[in-house]
């Protein structure tokens, strides 16, 4: 009878495990396809770039420096996000990505302040369009990256509660990063002028 017991103890300790190590693995796997919304919309953004600076390159001859500063800015942009599609829970590549990103906002930034000052450009319907494209793409990588950082905080969560911790370390469950772009134009207060 005793023996019973204890194989029903183990047989109730072994399902708790199992249960266990497959919610963090369910976990994991959201944060991952989370992820993968994010790049799909990033790979959009850096698509649209360089037809961007092909459309001001015929108005903007004497802004040559700005304009490589976008292409370089995308191009590493392009790189990071390969790094962290290899593995998002990497969070070296993560924290990477974010830099790159942020770089990339910023010669976009400079980019549109600067063809304020080309009229043509800025009527230019093609320009219009890829403006319009890239903001519309720029709203779905903020959506993409809400969700990812929803699903990595759950998981966070759930690696981190016990007795879940303690699996997570037998079985190598690390944290997940959030993804974190800056944007300084946000942080700006609104200037008002009369």
């Amino acid at each position: 009878m005793g023996g019973w017991i204890i194989l029903g103890i183990l047989a109730a300790l072994v399902f708790f495990a199992i249960t266990i190590y497959n919610r963090l693995v369910a976990g994991r796997n959201r944060f991952k396809n989370a992820f993968a919304q994010i790049d799909v919309q990033l790979t959009r953004r850096h698509d649209l770039i360089p037809n961007l600076v092909e459309t001001a390159k015929g108005y903007m001859k004497h802004e040559r420096e700005t304009l490589e500063a976008v292409i370089n800015a995308r191009n590493t942009a392009v790189s990071g996000l390969k790094a962290a599609s290899a593995d998002p829970s990497n969070p070296e590549a993560m924290k990477q990505l974010a830099a790159d990103e942020q770089g990339l906002s910023g010669a976009l930034g400079r980019l549109f302040a600067l063809s304020e000052a080309y009229p043509d450009l800025k009527a230019n319907e093609n320009m219009m369009q890829l403006s319009e494209e890239l903001t519309t793409t720029e709203n779905k990588v903020a959506f993409s990256r809400h969700a990812y950082n929803d699903s990595v905080m759950d998981y966070n969560t759930l690696r981190e509660s016990f007795p879940n911790n303690l699996f997570a370390g037998w079985f190598n469950f690390q944290a997940a990063e959030l993804l974190e772009i800056e944007d300084e134009s946000k942080r700006e207060a609104p200037k008002v002028s009369f």
